[in-house]
């Protein structure tokens, strides 16, 4: 009988003995994988004294490690460290997918490691039968991992594009090319250099991992950051890139576009700027079409327009630029118009604004104002030029008031009026059509002492410093002058009067405000005429 501590022993050592066997096992599989066989040679030498472990073999030799094949000339064979050194017509052989030529290989069995020289060509049959070829002086190419690096220069080709770069990998089974330092993507449409980039041979997309720039007959696209489908020629770019097409810049905190359409969206921050005719519109989302040169910007949209020298702010809901022709440019301003400029501001419920004749169209409730001066009404056209204001044209339910003081407003009223600038300040105002006006003379010690009240078909008042000149009413005026201290409240205002102050805005942030009309300044609903 076997005592139980014997038997324990027994089995202790037993089972040692397999684990030895089993790592020994191990390392022979090891050693199995790791064995270089040659195939074949026409000749083979061996000199022992001049070096013991190198077969010099010539004519059509082949070697086998694995499921690879290595073809060449001639070859230094190293059969105990497993390496060899191949000479002439280099072929290397990875299944049906794979084969890599070139002048030089060494390869090493243990590292698995080959590394091919001079006139290397790397063509790699996808699974879609799409061939991708590497070009390049000096590649090493890991079969554990699958990876050719290239250190020296290199270009990968494929059915769509070109690519060229200093350093460079290739993953066939991955199919993914890495490329860095002086990168440069060739396609029949547009070109892309860069410091570095990610392909998908599969998918031909290139994935954009620093500055970058695409430039193609369109336009030039800056990034540093995004993905292209080059195929599809669509792209999207982050971290502020630019699309550049003519004359006109769009900028977002990232951008979708097509190049094919020319169609572009941008998100976050957009900055959209027309060189040519001056006009800036920035928002949180907005689109650009080179091909139809649509613009629309929306969410905190705000444009500034700088073709007069004065720069125009302008905010609104969202905003659309066209161009109806080749000889300017249309804005269009929709819902909660705001803008400023030192010598005008105004407020309505939409805007135009053509860079061809410089005029500004304000509709629905629209409200101008300039120095001490308001005007309303149905339609307002504003002209510029030069710098400033020419003159503004006000259609329907014209009203044009002065503030003197907080109790006493010089009205005009009437159906048509134009009110003419000399520099910042209104000169000649020109009225016609059911002409009514309230006037407080400003005596010469600069006291107010009466008020005039008139009626008239036709009106026209010369001012000077802001006040008035000369005065020309006709054909048949009516008017009376009360004292002050005659006056009820009533007679003050005309009918349609409004002082409208805390709707102006002060400066150009001041534009985002919101601003609605009071209740009791709301003027009773009227047909609104639009005319151009």
């Amino acid at each position: 009988m076997i005592p139980p501590s014997v038997f324990r022993r027994s089995a202790f050592v037993a089972a040692a003995m397999f684990l030895c066997l089993g790592a020994a096992l191990s390392q022979q599989a090891d050693s199995v994988i790791s064995k270089i066989y040659l195939e074949y040679a026409d000749v083979q030498t061996y000199d022992r004294e001049l070096n013991p472990d190198r077969q010099v073999l010539t004519g059509n030799v082949c070697f086998r490690h694995d499921s690879a094949f290595m073809y060449c000339d001639s070859a230094y064979y190293y059969e105990l460290s497993s390496s060899l050194e191949a000479f002439g017509r280099v072929c290397m052989e990875q299944g049906d997918t794979l084969d890599i030529h070139g002048d030089y290989l060494f390869y090493d069995g243990n590292t698995q490691i080959a590394r091919i020289r001079r006139n290397v060509v790397m063509r790699n049959i996808q699974s879609d039968t799409a061939v991708v070829t590497l070009f390049t002086d000096s590649l090493d190419y890991s079969r554990t991992t699958d990876i050719g690096y290239y250190f020296e220069g290199g270009v990968i080709v494929d059915s769509e594009n070109e690519l060229y770069s200093i350093y460079g990998q290739y993953s066939p089974g991955q199919e993914l090319a890495i490329f860095n330092d002086s990168v440069r993507l060739e396609n029949p449409e547009f070109t892309l250099r860069s410091d570095t980039l990610h392909y998908l041979t599969d998918t031909k997309v290139a994935i954009i991992l620093g500055p970058s720039v695409i430039e193609s007959d369109s336009g030039t696209v800056y990034t540093s950051r995004g993905w292209y489908n080059t195929t599809e020629n669509t792209s999207r770019l982050l971290d502020r890139s630019t699309v550049v097409s003519g004359n006109r810049f769009l900028t977002g905190d990232s951008i979708a576009y097509n190049r094919e359409t020319g169609f572009g969206e941008a998100f976050g921050n957009v900055f959209l700027q027309d060189t040519l005719n001056r006009i800036i519109l920035e928002g949180q989302y907005g689109q650009y079409g080179e091909k139809t040169e649509y613009a629309y910007v929306t969410d905190s949209a705000r444009c500034m327009e700088y073709s007069q020298g004065d720069t125009l702010y302008i905010h609104a809901d969202m905003f659309e630029m066209t161009t109806p022709d080749s000889a300017g440019r249309e804005l269009r301003a929709y819902y909660g118009v705001r803008f400023y400029r030192t010598d005008i501001q105004g407020v309505c419920d939409s805007m135009l604004f053509n860079t061809k004749d410089s005029v500004l169209r304000m509709y629905l409730d629209p409200i101008l104002w300039n120095e001490a001066y308001q005007l309303t009404g149905d339609t307002v056209k504003v002209f510029m030029k030069d710098s400033t204001v020419d003159y503004v044209h006000v259609i329907l339910y014209a009203f044009a008031v002065q503030e003197l003081d907080s109790s006493a407003y010089n009205q005009l009223k009437g159906d048509d009026m134009k009110a003419f600038m000399e520099g910042s300040a209104v000169r000649l105002i020109d009225m016609e059509g059911s002409v009514e006006t309230i006037y407080y003379p400003v005596h010469d010690d600069g006291l107010l002492w009466e008020m005039n009240e008139t009626k008239s078909s036709y009106l026209r008042m010369w001012i000077k410093e802001n006040q008035l000149e000369k005065l020309k009413i006709w054909p048949h005026p009516t008017g009376t002058a009360t004292p002050l201290p005659d006056l009820l409240p009533e007679q003050k205002k005309l009918k349609g009067f409004y002082w409208y102050d805390y709707l102006r805005p002060a400066d150009k942030d001041d534009i985002y405000r919101t601003a609605k009309r009071k209740t009791e300044d709301i003027p009773p609903k009227r047909s609104n005429v639009f005319k151009n």
